[in-house]
Order: C-alpha cells, then structure tokens, then sequence
C-alpha cells in the first residue's frame, strides 16, 4: 500500500485553521500597512501632480535622486544617519552589556530589583518630555547648566549655536533611554548560563573578571551579535521623535543634526515635494537591504552559526 505524503500550504492549513485563525489580524495588518504602501514607490520615479493622482502622473526617471544628490543635501544626510546610528549602536549596546552583567552579579535581591526598575525606567518616558528636559538643561535663559554659570559668575554658553556639540548630546541621551531596555535581553541570555560553570570556576579560583570575560562574555556572544545584526538593519533609519524632539526645527543645528527621516517629514511640511522625499525614502529603504545582507554574509563567512539567515 502506498501512503501519499500531504504537505503544500493547503494541507498545513487544514491541519492548523486555528492556529492560521489567529494569525489573521497581524497578518491582515501587516498586508495593509507595510505591503500595500508600497505600491507608492513609484512616486520616486514621477513628477507628481496632485490632479493626476499616483498612477497617472508623468515619468521623469532618475530625476529626484539626481536633485537629491546634486543639492549635496543626500551625501549630508546619509552621513549624519549612518554616524548617529553607529554611535548610538556602540554606546547602548555596550552599556547594555555592562549593566546586565553588573546586575547579575548583584546577589541582593531588593537592590537588584530597585536598580534594575531605575535603568528600565528612561524607556517609559516619551521622547516629548525628554525633549523637555533637553530644553530645560541646555536653554540659554534659564537652562539648568547656564543658571549654574551665571550663579558662579561665569558666561552663558549657547548649546543651540554649537553643532558640534550636538552629536555627544544625542547619543548621551539616546543611551539614556534604551540602554536599560536593551540590557533586559542580555540578563535573560545571561540567567540562561549554567550556574554549574560559574561554581566550578569559583572553586578552581577564577576571579569575577575572570569569569565574565572567560564564560559570560563567550555565552551572550550569540544574542550580542544578533542584536548589532538587527540594528545594523536599521542603520539608515533614524529615529525620527528623537531628532525631532531633542532638536526641533533649529536650522543652525541641521547640517550637525540631520537625518533621513527628519529631511524627509521637514521637506513634505515646508516643500511638499512628493516625487523628492519618496526617492529619499526609496533610497534609504534600498540602502539598508543592502547593508543588512552584506553584513550578514560577512557573518556568516566568519562563523554561520550567528548569521540570521
């Protein structure tokens, strides 16, 4: 007797209607909000016209990237987008890592849950009233740092006529925010280590530096670099409510400050330049496929085991 082997999307979802059921909704979600839009990558390539619509607008080929380009005004961004996010990408990942292993090494359980509610704490907090609190320290008048100078007698300093001031303010922030976030992966990947280990190489007389940099480090390798993998995915996205918010619309601070995402939403609201910002858009989009699959492979050539595909 011979027994046909059913498999095929179709047979999987007889088997598992309940399943594909609940599935639904985000499957739905996504089609509508991520795929569907897509269709409006077009614009890049078209002179857009309002009267026209999407679709029945002229074709003007390569012409926004070459205006985008030509302005200098992509080189600048790009730049800008990819130094923040390396920055960024550095400082809270390795703060991450510094903290989750200092917070497992705390044995007092009260302290550990009391410091590890304070870190985790900046994530909650809008990037609204972080700008607030930007505002607050770093103001002319009556911020926190040039009421302390003038107390003193000495001269105020003017932060938001500095650009180069601005990038260390922003990655200081931005670890601020997500570092205790991040840090809450690498406790769960550093729990997950047997405590067998750890005791033998107490026993055999290994210091607490000798067993995070032999046995800590080497066990949250995986995760560490899953995390940059995913992060380098987004390089070219910056986020947008932190610039946005932390900066606002000061045009001495752009050329330091600015980023793809921010040229972008300023462009659509002071020169609604459709046709330009989807090229932008497309570009950033492009570039970062790009960037994740070249750093993939190079993962994947140095050990496969840590490659995400």
């Amino acid at each position: 007797m011979i027994h046909t082997k059913k498999n095929g999307f179709v047979a999987e979802f007889k088997r598992n209607k309940a399943l594909f059921a609940m599935a639904a909704p985000a499957i739905i979600l996504v089609l509508v909000m991520q795929y569907l839009p897509m269709s409006g990558l077009v614009l890049a390539f078209k002179n857009y016209r309002y009267d026209l619509g999407v679709f029945r607008s002229p074709w003007n080929g390569l012409n926004n990237f070459k205006f985008l380009f030509s302005s200098g005004t992509g080189w600048l961004i790009t730049r800008n987008t990819i130094l923040y996010n390396l920055l960024n990408l550095i400082t809270s990942q390795l703060l991450a890592v510094i903290i989750a292993i200092f917070l497992t090494e705390i044995h007092r359980k009260y302290v550990k849950k009391v410091s590890q509610t304070i870190i985790l704490l900046p994530y909650f907090i809008s990037w609204v009233v972080v700008g607030v609190f930007v505002f607050s320290i770093f103001n002319y008048e009556t911020g926190l740092i040039n009421t302390i100078v003038k107390a003193t007698g000495g001269t105020p300093i003017n932060f938001y006529q500095m650009p180069g001031a601005w990038p260390f303010i922003i990655c200081a922030f931005n670890a601020w925010k997500w570092t205790g976030y991040n840090s809450v992966i690498y406790i769960a990947a550093i729990t997950g280590i047997d405590d067998a280990i750890n005791e033998a190489a107490a026993i055999d007389g290994a210091t607490i530096f000798q067993r995070i940099r032999y046995i800590t480090i080497p066990s949250i390798r995986p995760t560490l670099v899953t995390m940059i993998l995913l992060q380098v995915g987004r390089i070219l996205r910056g986020d947008f409510e932190m610039f946005y918010q932390i900066i606002g619309l000061n045009g001495q601070l752009y050329n330091a400050t600015d980023v793809i995402d921010t040229y972008v939403f300023r462009s659509l609201v002071t020169n609604p330049d459709i046709g330009m910002t989807s090229a932008a858009t497309f570009y950033q989009s492009v570039l970062c496929f790009v960037i994740i699959m070249v750093v993939n492979a190079i993962v994947k050539r140095v050990d496969e085991e840590y490659a995400l595909f």
